[in-house]
């Protein structure tokens, strides 16, 4: 006696459900993909701001409660200083303070992303300014910003 054995195959109905469950899935998870990249640029931003806001507040401690000027900030920042405030390359008896951080970190989100660079400013910014500086520094009250509307409020 011969046996027919029969062929075991997905059927097309089979085939379309599927498809439409993984469309179904793939339209869920990519919209959650995409904003955990927008999640990430946040974090990275506030992390570098508060970064910067912890150096200029260790500087502050060390030099009387002075603010270094925002010509001066980088330097102020990443090399060693002295009572008054001067900089050094190298650690001496004079220059004492410092680093406070290794580099001025680069923003790394919106139109001025890319840049490191820090413009003066006299008050709480209430939007980006037109120039291409990555922050905003205000050197009376210590006060750094990203140069970047979104992130103003960080």
């Amino acid at each position: 006696m011969k046996r027919f054995s029969r062929r075991r195959a997905f059927s097309l109905v089979e085939l379309v459900i599927v498809v439409v469950i993984v469309g179904l899935l793939a339209a869920i998870a990519i919209p959650r993909f995409s904003r955990g990249a927008a999640g990430a640029t946040d974090s990275s931003v506030a992390g570098d701001l508060s970064v910067l806001r912890n150096a200029i507040e260790m500087y502050a401690a060390e030099h009387n409660g002075t603010y270094p000027t925002a010509v001066n900030l980088p330097n102020a920042l990443t090399l060693y200083s002295d009572a008054a405030g001067n900089t050094s390359a190298t650690k001496s008896a004079t220059y004492e303070f410092g680093p406070y951080i290794l580099k001025i970190p680069e923003l790394k989100a919106g139109t001025h992303a890319g840049n490191a660079t820090i413009e003066a400013v006299s008050s709480t910014p209430a939007s980006e300014t037109a120039n291409t500086n990555g922050w905003l520094y205000n050197a009376t009250t210590g006060q750094i910003w990203a140069n970047e509307t979104d992130y103003l409020g960080f």
